[in-house]
C-alpha cells in the first residue's frame, strides 16, 4: 500500500461511490431537523406569551391591579432576563390581548402556536372577530404565508372573496375536486397592483398581469403555476390564442383564463369552451384532470352568469376583476408608483424587536 500523501485540497479529491447521494440525504435530514427545532422554539415561546397574558388578565381581575403593574412587570422581567427580548410594556399588553382573544388553550396549542408571534400580532391588530382570525390563521399555516403576505390578504379581504365566483363545478367535476376548485377561485379579483384604471383595455391588462406575474400569482392563490400568455392553438390549420394559461398543482389540471373588458355576455362562454376542448385534446396529458376555464370580466349580472352556466358540461367559472377607480389627474400624480410601494414594503417588513419576538 502506498504511503504517498495527497496534498490536494479535500474539496478537489474525488468522493467515493455513493457519497454524493449520502451527502444529499444528510443535508435534507439536517435541514428538516433545523426546521423542527425552529418550530418547537416558536411554539414554546408563543405558549409562554399566552400563559403570561392569561396570568396578567387573571391577576388584574382578581386583585384589581391597574395598568401600572405591566410597567413594573416589564422592568422586573428585563432585569431578570437581560438577554431575552420580548418583555417590553407594549409586548406584555399584546400578550394580555392575545390571551383575551384566545381563551381556549387547545386552539392556542394547535393553531396559534404554529405561527410566529409577529403573525399573531397581525391577526390581533387587523381583525375583529374570532372567526376571521381562525380562518386567516389556518390559511397562513396551510400555505406558509409570510407576515407581509398575510397583511396583503387581510387588506384585500381574501376571506370575503374566496369561493364566491359563479361556477358550475358541482355539476361538472367530481367531489372533492369540485369543492377544491370552487375554493380556488374568488370574486372579485383585485388587480390594483397593476396601477391601471377602468379605462384600460383587455390587451393592456393582460400585458400588465404578465409583467407583474409574481403579484398576479399571489392574487390567484396557492397552487397556480404560470404557463404562458397568448398561447397558440392550431385547430385544423386555423390559429387561436389563449389569453393566459396556468396549471394548478393541487387540482392537477390546466386553467384557461380569458379577459373581457366589458360586462359579461353569455356568448363569451362559447369561446372559452372551445379553448377548454382544444387544451384537453392538444395539451392535457392522460394524467391531468379536465381543464378548467375562468372568465374574468369587468362586471357581470350574477343571475345571467348562473343561467349561462346552467347547460355547460365543461368546468367553468365567472368572476369580476377590479382595477383602480378613475381619479382626478391631480390626485393620480400624488399616488406612489408600484415600484415605490414595493420599496416601502421591503423596508418596513421588520417591526420592533420586542413586538415580533
Amino acid at each position: 500500500m502506498s504511503d504517498v500523501t495527497n496534498d490536494s485540497p479535500i474539496s478537489l479529491t474525488p468522493p467515493p461511490a455513493g457519497y454524493a447521494d449520502w451527502l444529499a440525504d444528510l443535508k435534507g435530514r439536517i435541514h428538516t431537523a433545523q426546521q423542527r427545532a425552529t418550530l418547537a422554539v416558536n411554539r414554546e415561546l408563543v405558549l409562554l406569551y399566552w400563559q403570561i397574558g392569561r396570568d396578567i388578565l387573571a391577576r388584574q381581575a382578581a386583585q384589581g391591579w391597574g395598568a401600572k403593574v405591566i410597567e413594573r412587570l416589564a422592568h422586573d422581567l428585563r432585569e431578570a432576563f437581560p438577554d431575552m427580548k420580548g418583555f417590553s410594556p407594549r409586548n406584555l399588553k399584546y400578550m394580555r390581548a392575545f390571551a383575551e382573544a384566545w381563551p381556549d388553550a387547545e386552539f392556542v396549542q394547535q393553531a396559534a402556536a404554529q405561527l410566529p408571534w409577529g403573525h399573531n400580532l397581525v391577526l390581533l391588530d387587523r381583525l375583529n372577530t374570532p372567526t376571521e382570525r381562525r380562518w386567516y390563521a389556518a390559511k397562513a399555516i396551510e400555505h406558509g404565508w409570510s407576515r407581509n403576505v398575510l397583511n396583503i390578504h387581510i387588506e384585500t379581504r381574501l376571506l370575503e372573496r374566496s369561493g364566491t365566483a359563479v361556477t358550475n363545478f358541482e355539476a361538472s367535476l367530481p367531489s372533492p375536486q369540485s369543492d377544491l376548485a370552487r375554493e380556488s377561485l374568488k370574486d372579485p379579483y383585485r388587480f390594483d397592483f397593476l396601477g391601471l384604471t377602468d379605462e384600460a383595455q383587455e390587451r393592456e391588462i393582460e400585458h400588465a398581469l404578465v409583467k407583474h406575474v409574481t403579484e398576479f400569482l399571489l392574487e390567484l392563490g396557492s397552487g397556480f403555476a404560470f404557463v404562458g400568455r397568448q398561447v397558440l392553438l392550431d385547430v385544423g390549420g386555423d390559429e387561436f390564442f389563449i389569453d393566459l394559461l396556468f396549471y394548478h398543482l393541487k387540482l392537477r389540471c390546466y386553467v384557461v383564463i380569458e379577459l373581457k373588458g366589458g360586462k359579461f355576455k353569455p356568448e363569451h362562454l362559447g369561446q372559452l369552451g372551445f379553448y377548454l376542448t382544444a387544451v384537453d385534446r392538444q395539451v392535457k396529458s392522460e394524467h391531468d384532470n379536465p381543464t378548467i376555464g375562468l372568465l374574468l370580466c369587468k362586471s357581470k349580472n350574477k343571475v345571467v352568469a348562473e343561467y349561462a352556466l346552467g347547460d355547460k358540461s365543461q368546468p367553468m367559472g365567472i368572476a369580476e376583476y377590479k382595477l383602480l377607480e378613475s381619479l382626478p389627474a391631480e390626485l393620480q400624480t400624488s399616488l406612489p408608483s408600484i415600484e415605490q410601494i414595493e420599496r416601502e414594503l421591503a423596508g418596513s417588513d421588520t417591526p420592533s424587536e420586542d413586538d415580533s419576538q
